[in-house]
């Protein structure tokens, strides 16, 4: 979708970069980005570099840069453009989903966000430039940014070493700098999410699918690793508040 909204305005002056936040690397970013046959850059971050330095702290997260480089807009929610048809065809044709991934789809339906009023700014960035009502100055910018303090940079130095890690096959020893993560930066549903897609899903699930599963196999939560995991999480805080509300 991003690709197909990309190719609308590139010609007035419109980049898309994606990034995939990804300690496992290429192949678990293969099948999205074969499918999407972008044609703008698409990163992989296995450290979440990117995430430190931008503030991103869920998925899907955006930041507007302009030609100077500049920032207008930190991180915040950017659901695809509402104006682009989505694909044809589901994931989980011909699966007959476990009652907990039934129950992550019901809770996923309940997240707010607003792909129109996204788009719509998006597109009045894309003709006005630096006139925009939605392109904010450096003060405000930072104002909106999130605070980080030594918590938070011992939060991602955690999280770098699990990365690390994690990419030498330890991965017993990636958990517990997992869980300090989470631990420092609770809000980060990245580093969260990240950790939990990880570990064995439930269900026979295999492929893009498994990784909805984030979290135990039933009759096996005595061997989940973490404190939280994505459907009692978001339960708990309500999907209505998974993302920030977006402001102009």
């Amino acid at each position: 979708m991003w690709q197909a909204f990309r190719n609308q305005l590139h010609r007035n002056g419109l980049e898309v970069v994606t990034i995939a936040l990804e300690t496992s690397g290429a192949e678990a970013c293969r099948p999205y980005i074969e499918a999407a046959a972008p044609e703008h850059p698409s990163l992989i971050d296995r450290y979440h570099k990117s995430a430190e330095l931008f503030g991103f702290v869920n998925i899907p997260n955006g930041v507007w840069i302009d030609e100077d480089g500049i920032i207008v807009r930190p991180a915040e929610p950017a659901p695809a453009p509402a104006s682009i048809e989505r694909p044809s065809g589901s994931a989980l044709a011909g699966v007959t989903p476990p009652q907990r991934l039934i129950e992550i789809l019901g809770e996923a339906a309940q997240i707010r966000t607003d792909p129109a009023q996204y788009e719509r700014a998006v597109r009045d960035w894309v003709a006005n430039g630096p006139v925009s009502r939605f392109a904010l100055s450096p003060e405000e910018v930072v104002s909106r940014s999130e605070h980080r303090d030594a918590r938070a940079a011992e939060g991602q130095a955690h999280f770098e070493l699990a990365a690390h890690l994690e990419q030498l096959g330890h991965h017993e020893d990636a958990v517990t700098h997992y869980r300090e993560a989470h631990r420092l930066m609770p809000h980060n549903f990245s580093y969260k999410r990240q950790a939990w897609s990880l570990e064995p899903s439930g269900g026979g699930l295999e492929g893009p699918v498994a990784r909805f599963w984030q979290g135990p196999i039933e009759g096996h939560e005595d061997e989940w690793p973490y404190d939280g995991d994505w459907l009692t999480d978001v339960r708990a805080m309500g999907p209505e508040n998974y993302y920030q509300e977006w402001r102009r």
